[in-house]
């Protein structure tokens, strides 16, 4: 599941014009520099989501064949993830299955994150696993983090006032049983997360790399410096 819908107001102006996952970063869309490391992987299918200068997006999409990209059209209403998924389920089928944001990528470390990420879920003991990197160590964090994990990689949020040693990459893996008893159509994904961490079910695994959000016109250009001064 892609969240590709939202309006980008922090990336204004240049949202005014153009959905934020088809800014480019580094030569490539925010959404391709995903979609490339998901099909890398061997997925193959993604479900985006689209809102915000949806015309645009479908057209960009419909240029990629790996993954099999289907659209999940919220044209009408803005569902926020959690409603994005709920609307999505049926596309999703009921084997749990990747998140991903559109606002942040990565350059790969030693390994591949995406197979190792996938090889740590375990189904038994947890209802979400996400993806973190490093707060310190990764680019464009302008808030105080947002998990502590413990050494069995249990996840919890950050404590108010506290700065949190990790943060969400934006990948996730999680099971569509939790959304199927949902009625309303607009609602938020974060909910969720906290609710799996009182339950002792949210786990992590740290990413290997070097992990950029993207969150501001400015975070463009150093985003863009640092890939350059990483491959030097």
């Amino acid at each position: 599941m892609v969240f590709a819908a939202g309006l980008g107001t922090r990336m204004r102006p240049i949202t005014d014009t153009l959905p934020k996952p088809l800014v480019r970063v580094a030569d490539r869309a925010l959404i391709d520099h995903m979609l490339d490391r998901f099909a890398d992987a061997g997925v193959e299918t993604a479900i985006v989501n689209v809102h915000h200068h949806a015309d645009q997006m479908e057209a960009h999409l419909a240029g990629r064949h790996a993954p099999e990209i289907i659209i999940s059209d919220e044209r009408k209403k803005l569902l926020d993830q959690g409603g994005g998924i709920r609307k999505a389920l049926p596309l999703l089928g009921d084997a749990p299955f990747f998140l991903c944001n559109t606002d942040a990528f990565w350059v790969e470390g030693a390994t591949p994150n995406l197979p190792r990420f996938a090889a740590a879920w375990d189904p038994e003991k947890m209802d979400i696993l996400l993806l973190v990197a490093a707060t310190s160590a990764s680019m464009g964090i302008d808030w105080l983090g947002d998990f502590t994990m413990d050494p069995l990689g249990r996840l919890k949020p950050r404590e108010e006032r506290r700065v949190a040693p990790f943060v969400y990459t934006g990948v996730g893996i999680i099971k569509p049983e939790l959304f199927k008893d949902r009625t309303d159509e607009v609602f938020r994904l974060a909910p969720y997360f906290h609710k799996a961490a009182a339950a002792g079910r949210l786990f992590g695994r740290r990413l290997d790399g070097l992990w950029f959000h993207v969150g501001t016109p400015q975070a463009i250009e150093e985003t863009e410096r640092t890939i350059a001064r990483s491959i030097l």
